[in-house]
C-alpha cells in the first residue's frame, strides 16, 4: 500500500525532529550546571515531543511549540547550546505541522 503523500512529506521533518531530541539528550547526558527543576522541565517537554511525534498530531494551535519556545527563552542566556537545539526543535515542529 503507498504512503499517503502527506506522510511521505512529513517523514524527513520528523526523523529531524528525532535526531533534534537525540543531540539535545546528548547534551544533558554531559551534565551541564542545571537545576534538578531545569532538568526535570527538560526531560518533560521532551517526552511530550517524542508522545507528538509518535501520535502524529497535526492540530492547529498546540501547546507544544509554544512550550518549546518558552524554553529557549529560558535557557538562552546560561545554556546558549541547549536553547539552539531548542529552537531547532521548535522550528521543525512548525515544519511537520505540530
Amino acid at each position: 500500500m503507498p504512503v499517503p503523500i502527506d506522510k511521505r512529506k512529513n517523514a524527513m521533518p520528523a526523523r529531524e525532529l528525532q535526531e533534534q531530541l537525540n543531540t539535545l539528550r546528548e547534551q544533558l547526558d554531559q551534565n551541564p550546571p542545571l537545576s534538578e527543576a531545569e532538568r526535570e522541565d527538560l526531560h518533560a517537554l521532551m517526552q511530550q515531543i517524542e508522545l507528538e511525534l509518535e501520535l502524529e498530531t497535526k492540530t492547529k494551535g498546540s501547546n507544544l511549540a509554544d512550550g518549546v519556545n518558552l524554553a529557549v527563552d529560558r535557557f538562552e542566556l546560561e545554556h546558549p547550546v541547549i536553547a539552539g537545539t531548542l529552537r531547532n526543535i521548535a522550528q521543525t515542529l512548525v515544519n511537520i505541522g505540530i
